[in-house]
């Protein structure tokens, strides 16, 4: 029987966590041993109990938790010392951020644990039910505009009152992918007039479909890869990409940047220059800002202020409807455990010839899986040694 340990998150600020007590429930009843952390609901406002009752071993020690575990599954990836504390057969799942933790991935192989990145599973037909980067990328999308609602001096919607006529305010989004088009769509539910770009022409219809206007800007061969993320652009097409759309910034309250490279620096769309285009009291969020930042003013982390204009760079945004950002990352690992729990054998097995966990999953006894993955890693390490 194996044995699924999921803990409390330890960073500062989250309030998400990667259980809910009906998945606890589900994977009870196909036969796993499914231990939790006291206190694992408790910024969800989900008392220990209601894991008990379905059917979770509840530990106060993380220690000994830790210690039983086949599986340890979280949001952010444990630390060196909880590692340690894991058997060597261990697997870790979480979201790994693999491309930015070279020593961490490092000590994983060399120490024979396994380690399965969420940010790594396919985006496929089959693995919809499990794309955690997705289902949080799409909340991220709604709190961006939340947030820009909140700190712009405006309304969203067009009033018509005895005191005057009010426009809908402009909305410009960068980016329409998962984040982007839910941006989208929860901008133009509150009233706004919304433009999008994106490089990729194929998701034009999509925005169009959504009640948005596509900028269409011509940068040659732009396009995107088998998994449907956005290519890396030359920094030719960058600079045209970044002429063509001051204008738009310029004459928009609010611009909300999702323009992100997965494994790569985020691209910088909005340099200094054309944010002082924009009326003071306008508003813009920048998704990438923890990760490198599209704009060139934002401040990882925080809300600042450049030339009167508000930039937020909080991240962590779906933390901040915490709920349903944990149910549905909870749903996700669930799905994830139940592609390769095996009835007969009553336990989760990986095996690493199936196409997502060539994929997802990084280290594997002593060895890098994912071969993309693997010559980056190497790279990374190489320059890390020489600094």
């Amino acid at each position: 029987m194996s044995t699924v340990v999921f803990v409390k998150e330890q960073r500062l600020q989250e309030r998400r966590c990667s259980c809910l007590p009906n998945n606890v429930k589900t994977l009870v009843e196909l036969g796993m041993s499914v231990y939790v952390q006291k206190g694992i609901g408790k910024t969800l406002h989900i008392d220990d109990s209601k894991y008990i009752d379905a059917g979770a071993i509840i530990a106060s020690s993380r220690k000994k938790l830790l210690s039983v575990a086949d599986y340890v599954l979280s949001i952010h990836p444990l630390s060196q010392k909880d590692l340690n504390e894991t058997k060597l057969e261990v697997c870790c799942i979480s979201f790994f951020d693999p491309f930015n933790s070279p020593e961490l991935i490092e000590w994983l192989r060399i120490s024979g644990r396994s380690s399965l990145s969420m940010e790594l599973i396919p985006r496929s037909s089959r693995c919809q039910k499990m794309d955690a980067l997705s289902s949080q990328a799409s909340l991220a999308g709604y709190v961006m505009v939340a947030e820009a609602m909140l700190a712009l001096p405006k309304v969203f919607p067009m009033m018509m009152t005895p005191a005057g006529t009010i426009k809908p305010t402009k909305v410009f989004v960068i980016g329409a992918g998962v984040a982007g088009l839910q941006a989208i769509a929860t901008a133009k539910r509150l009233g706004a007039s919304v433009v999008a770009y994106d490089t990729r022409e194929a998701v034009a219809e999509q925005v169009r479909s959504l009640g948005a206007k596509f900028l269409n800007i011509d940068l040659g061969n732009t396009g995107q890869n088998e998994q449907g993320y956005a290519n890396a652009l030359t920094s030719e097409q960058i600079e045209l990409q970044q002429k063509a759309q001051a204008q738009c910034i310029a004459e928009s309250d609010v611009v909300i940047t999702t323009a992100q490279v997965f494994g790569r620096k985020p691209p910088l769309l909005i340099k200094n220059n054309v944010i002082a285009l924009m009326q003071p009291g306008s508003v813009i969020v920048d998704m990438a800002a923890e990760s490198g930042g599209n704009v060139e003013a934002s401040v990882a982390g925080k809300t600042t202020i450049y030339n009167g204009v508000t930039i937020i760079g909080t991240g962590n945004w779906s933390s901040k409807v915490a709920y349903h950002a944990s149910q549905m990352y909870a749903n996700n690992l669930q799905a994830l455990l139940q592609e390769f729990w095996r009835p007969q054998a009553q336990k989760v097995e990986l095996d690493i010839a199936d196409e997502i966990l060539q994929s997802a999953l990084i280290t594997h006894q002593g060895e890098l899986i994912n071969l993309n993955f693997k010559a980056l890693h190497t790279k990374a390490l190489n320059s890390a040694e020489t600094h």
